[in-house]
């Protein structure tokens, strides 16, 4: 199939999902996750309508970035409507280089990552989106906050001025049947909505849902997916 055509089933898709879920179509974010994925099938994309694209290497994301506006402007298309989302780990070393090339930052996982992201952005004179990452599923093997870090670090992070706290961001357990993904889908939001209150402040942005979950991450409230396999194949 080609790009296009996948990128359309996936949106029809998410319509039915949101419909199911009794929301608008347009409540779900899209981002289709290019991290691997040639710059051709990018601009096919692109082509096709999608903007959102996440990448989780950043060593790799920037010149992309700059690759990816070079050739749609080879093409005749206008690369200011992309956003880039960086979807993966951020180490606290790199932020310096993370602050300001993204439209959304998704993976804070430390209140000091979230505190050199604020620094930078202030030396660059914007405001720097970012979700913070959670380890809802408690797995070893992923990074995140554990869920009673959270309300702690909102509110620290909250007070950052050159950081603009959207939300939270987690992934369900690889492999995790429907309901299991729906639980863990449901215990984020129920997070975000104890720690909105008990801080006082709006928590509007849930990152949830992936190729094989998103169905379910909509269903629990989820306001942007990452969808990779299911648009650009394996």
């Amino acid at each position: 199939m080609l790009v296009a055509d996948r990128l359309a089933a996936v949106r029809d898709r998410l319509a039915a999902a949101c419909a199911s879920a009794g929301r608008p179509a347009d409540a779900v974010r899209l981002v289709a996750v290019s991290k691997y994925v040639s710059l051709d099938l990018v601009v096919a994309a692109v082509a096709a309508g999608q903007f959102d694209f996440g990448e989780n290497r950043l060593q790799d994301a920037l010149p992309r970035q700059e690759d990816l506006a070079a050739r749609l402007r080879a093409v005749g298309q206008d690369p200011s409507p992309v956003r880039w989302h960086f979807i993966g780990h951020l180490q606290s070393n790199k932020a310096s280089k993370a602050a300001g090339a993204f439209h959304l930052l998704h993976g804070v996982d430390s209140l000091d990552l979230a505190r050199r992201l604020d620094r930078q952005a202030a030396v660059l004179g914007v405001r720097q989106a970012v979700l913070l990452e959670v380890n809802i599923t408690g797995e070893t093997q992923k990074h995140g906050l554990a869920p009673t870090a959270v309300a702690e670090v909102v509110a620290a992070a909250a007070q950052l001025p050159s950081l603009e706290l959207q939300g939270l961001m987690a992934m369900a357990r690889f492999g995790a049947a429907e309901a299991e993904q729906r639980r863990t889908f449901a215990a984020l939001r129920e997070l975000r909505d104890r720690v909105a209150v008990a801080c006082g402040r709006p928590l509007p942005q849930l990152s949830m849902g992936m190729s094989d979950d998103f169905v379910a991450a909509v269903a629990e409230g989820s306001a942007c997916v990452r969808i990779g396999t299911a648009i650009f194949g394996q």
